[in-house]
């Protein structure tokens, strides 16, 4: 029984592999949001001698938003496959960043949820920036789905320190 026991434990304990091709997935959706950012970029280089001053800022927030969001998907990958996969072995690597591999799944859920937060802020300023072309329905719903997002932060960062706090030191 206990042979069983061990064997079943080590099948579950492989299946995190399968994992694995979700974070590659990832990282194609990382070249096609960078093809995505290139395209921005040739289209507001285009348009930047002409533009207004407001939009000249929506194009900068539009690519702030596409890198906050690349950001996003390098944390989910590194920190998701440390926590769940394997570690990685970095070596002598110089330009490895610090955080790497010291990411929990409590600080990559709050790390994922913060950045989630600071893309629909510039969203929502976006839209600030676009008044006259928006209903206050719309804008409504951009505060509120906003304002969500940021409660919703602040729920999980207040339970996750009310479970470190409850845990024996």
């Amino acid at each position: 029984m206990k042979s069983l026991e061990r064997a079943l434990e080590n099948f579950l304990f492989a299946s995190r592999w399968l994992l694995a091709p979700f974070y590659v997935g990832l990282v194609f959706c990382l070249l096609f949001l960078l093809f995505k950012a290139g395209q921005e970029m040739i289209h507001f280089a285009a348009v930047v001698p002409t533009a207004k001053e407001s939009d000249v800022i929506l194009g900068v927030l539009t690519l702030i938003d596409l890198t906050f969001t690349g950001s996003l998907i390098v944390i989910v990958i590194f920190s998701g496959y440390e926590n769940f996969v394997s570690k990685i072995d970095i070596g002598e690597h110089k330009d490895w960043p610090e955080w790497m591999g010291k990411i929990d799944f409590t600080g990559l859920k709050l790390k994922l949820l913060s950045s989630i937060v600071a893309i629909s802020a510039i969203q929502l300023l976006k839209a600030f920036m676009d008044l006259k072309n928006l209903s206050d329905r719309e804008l409504m719903w951009y505060v509120g789905i906003h304002m969500v997002f940021v409660i919703s932060g602040i729920l999980m960062a207040w339970t996750d320190k009310i479970s470190a706090d409850a845990k024996p030191h």
